[in-house]
C-alpha cells in the first residue's frame, strides 16, 4: 500500500507530497506558489536526490488536488519512483526521439486547462529543446536556440482515459505524443515562433489492451534506440554519468515492455557497446559506441532536415500549370 494511502485527508498538499517524495528516496529542495495557464492556483515542487542535489525535476500540482484516494496515491507513488530513477541519470529531463533527435523538456504548465478558443479540448503548454550536442555538454551555436513551444490538446474522448489532468498522470503520454509528432515531421524546432499543436487522441490508446500505443518496434530497432540514447544522453553530456535504460516512458513510446528493453540492454552490453553500472538498468557508453559519433550526428542532421519545412521551388518561381 502506498504511503499516501495512509495519510490523513486533512494534511496539507505540502505534507502529502513531502511524505510521498521521501518514501521514493527524494527530497523537496524548494517549492513555490504558481498558477496554471487558466489561473488555477498550483504549487510547484522542485525534487532532487540527496546524492545528486544538483539534478532536479519539477512537480506541479493543483492546490485543490487531493492525492489521498488509493487509486491516486498508487499512481503518484509509481510516478515518483520513476522520477527518482531519472534523477540518477546524466540528464534527467532529456529524451531521445526515435528519429534520433536528443531533446530536453521544460516550462510545462500543469494541470491541463480547457481551450479558450471554443474547441472542446483540454490543453497543456510546454517546450522541447534540442539537447546539448558537443563533447563539453554545450550546444553548437547553430543549434543552440532550436526549440518548439507546444500546445498538447487532449480530446474529450481521450480525457475519459486519464485518471486526473495532473502532471503525474499525464506527463509520460504527453511527452511521448510530442516525440511521435516530431518523428512524423509535424513539429519544427525553431529559433523563435508560436506554439505548435500536438494532438493527443484515442489513436494513441488501445482500448482492447488498455494501454498507450505510439510506435511498433522490433528488437533491433529498440537496440539501436538505446545505443543512441546512451550516446546522446550519457556520452555527450558526461562520459562518467550513466543513463537509465529501463525507463517505462521509453517502453510506452516504443510499444514494448521494460522486460524487452532489458533484453536489448543485455545485447548491447554483450556487443561491447555499453558498460553496465552496478545497477544494470543504468549504463554508460563504451569507447566503441563513442567512436560512432559520425553515425549519430549524421542521423541527427537527417532528422533535423526532415522536420524543417520545404517549399516547392518551381511553384515559388511561378512554374506551375495551376
Amino acid at each position: 500500500m502506498s504511503a499516501l494511502t495512509r495519510l490523513a485527508p486533512n494534511l496539507s498538499l505540502h505534507q502529502q507530497v513531502t511524505s510521498a517524495v521521501s518514501a521514493a528516496g527524494m527530497q523537496v529542495v524548494a517549492q513555490e506558489p504558481a498558477t496554471s495557464f487558466d489561473g488555477t492556483p498550483t504549487t510547484r515542487f522542485i525534487l532532487s536526490l540527496p546524492s545528486y542535489p544538483q539534478r532536479t525535476l519539477p512537480l506541479e500540482l493543483s492546490d485543490s488536488f487531493d492525492p489521498t484516494p488509493e487509486e491516486f496515491a498508487r499512481e503518484l507513488a509509481a510516478y515518483l519512483g520513476e522520477t527518482a530513477q531519472r534523477l540518477r541519470s546524466a540528464a534527467p529531463a532529456a529524451l531521445l526521439s526515435l528519429s534520433g533527435i536528443p531533446l530536453t523538456y521544460s516550462d510545462f504548465s500543469w494541470p491541463f486547462h480547457e481551450s479558450t478558443a471554443g474547441a472542446d479540448t483540454s490543453l497543456v503548454h510546454g517546450r522541447i529543446n534540442l539537447a546539448s550536442t558537443d563533447a563539453n555538454g554545450q550546444p553548437p551555436p547553430l543549434h543552440a536556440p532550436l526549440h518548439a513551444k507546444i500546445a498538447a490538446a487532449m480530446t474529450v474522448t481521450f480525457r475519459e482515459i486519464v485518471r486526473a489532468p495532473e502532471q503525474p498522470f499525464a506527463e509520460s503520454f504527453i511527452l511521448n505524443a510530442v516525440r511521435k509528432t516530431l518523428d512524423q515531421g509535424q513539429l519544427e524546432l525553431v529559433k523563435s515562433g508560436n506554439r505548435q499543436p500536438v494532438p493527443v487522441t484515442t489513436r494513441y490508446y488501445s482500448a482492447r489492451s488498455s494501454k498507450f500505443v505510439f510506435n511498433d518496434t522490433a528488437e533491433p530497432q529498440r537496440r539501436a534506440f538505446l545505443a543512441a540514447k546512451t550516446f546522446w544522453l550519457s556520452g555527450v553530456p558526461s562520459q562518467d554519468a550513466p543513463v537509465w535504460l529501463l525507463d517505462p516512458r521509453d517502453a510506452q513510446y516504443l510499444n514494448t515492455s521494460v522486460a524487452d528493453l532489458k533484453i536489448s540492454v543485455e545485447a548491447l552490453a554483450k556487443e561491447g557497446q555499453i558498460h553496465l553500472s552496478a545497477d544494470p538498468s543504468f549504463a554508460s557508453p563504451s569507447s566503441s559506441l563513442l567512436a560512432r559519433r559520425p553515425e549519430f550526428e549524421a542521423k541527427l542532421t537527417e532528422a533535423l532536415s526532415f522536420i524543417k519545412p520545404t517549399f516547392n521551388e518551381d511553384m515559388r518561381r511561378g512554374q506551375t500549370n495551376m
